[in-house]
């Protein structure tokens, strides 16, 4: 007797056949790529007209957008088709506060602190916003960055879901406030304020934006210092004293 063990090759075979019907079997269900549903513009047998996309009931009013047709400006930034050119409720300093938050947790990323398009994600290989500081988007209507933040723009995915309306518009009230401070002139300056020389250039110093360090002569930057006070200072020594060493009184001078 051998001490091999054969195979049947008529069981082997059997089973391939068995794997191979499960396999079928199984690839042949479809039912979560085929689901029983219809996506927009997708034709129905249901319905008479032959279209799954049925008209919203008269009188619907989306959830998020209660007031929508009371006042459409404030929810689109536009005017007959056209980007508004004014806010819809009075800017406050406690909205521009409210929009410099806004802006530095959902927009910095991309447009940096200054807004100049150079923020730490484009640093690291996403695409380059503008800079807000050229003359073509100063002159943008303040509806454009409202209908941007809403809708998107390019590769810019809309905020309409993260920002609320009214945060939208004070967001855009900040982007203005940005604007200004890089091309502000002595005429708008408020009657009393201090007015500084014109503004320096400064040295990158590879913070997150182009911030830069101020040179001699600007508000910003060290005062000068006298050679003895800028020699370093020595510290008093301070004599250990042991147990049982009598204690030795400072001389006066």
């Amino acid at each position: 007797m051998s001490g091999r063990c054969r195979i049947n090759p008529l069981r082997t075979l059997g089973a391939l056949a068995l794997s191979l019907a499960a396999f079928a079997v199984t690839g042949c269900r479809q039912d979560m790529h085929d689901q029983p549903k219809y996506i927009p513009l997708r034709p129905s047998d249901f319905f008479a007209d032959g279209r799954s996309q049925r008209t919203p009931v008269e009188g619907t009013v989306a959830a998020n957008l209660p007031n929508r047709d009371q006042d459409p400006y404030l929810y689109t930034g536009k005017i007959n088709g056209q980007d508004g050119t004014v806010f819809p409720f009075p800017i406050t300093a406690k909205d521009l506060e409210r929009g410099r938050q806004r802006y530095t947790i959902y927009c910095t990323p991309c447009h940096s602190r200054v807004g100049d398009g150079n923020g730490m994600i484009v640093r690291r290989g996403y695409r380059q916003p503008p800079n807000w500081h050229d003359d073509k988007y100063r002159n943008y209507a303040i509806g454009h960055f409202f209908d941007v933040m809403t809708n998107g723009f390019g590769a810019m995915p809309d905020y309409s879901s993260q920002v609320s309306v009214e945060d939208r518009w004070r967001i855009a009230a900040y982007i203005r406030a940005l604007q200004l401070s890089q091309h502000a002139t002595l005429a708008e300056v408020p009657r009393g304020e201090k007015i500084y020389g014109p503004k320096e250039e400064f040295a990158n110093v590879g913070a997150e934006s182009t911030s830069r360090m101020p040179r001699a002569g600007s508000r910003n930057a060290p005062t000068a210092e006298t050679p003895e006070e800028a020699a370093p200072k020595q510290e008093p020594k301070i004599q250990p004293n042991y147990p049982g060493e009598p204690q030795k009184q400072p001389t006066k001078k």
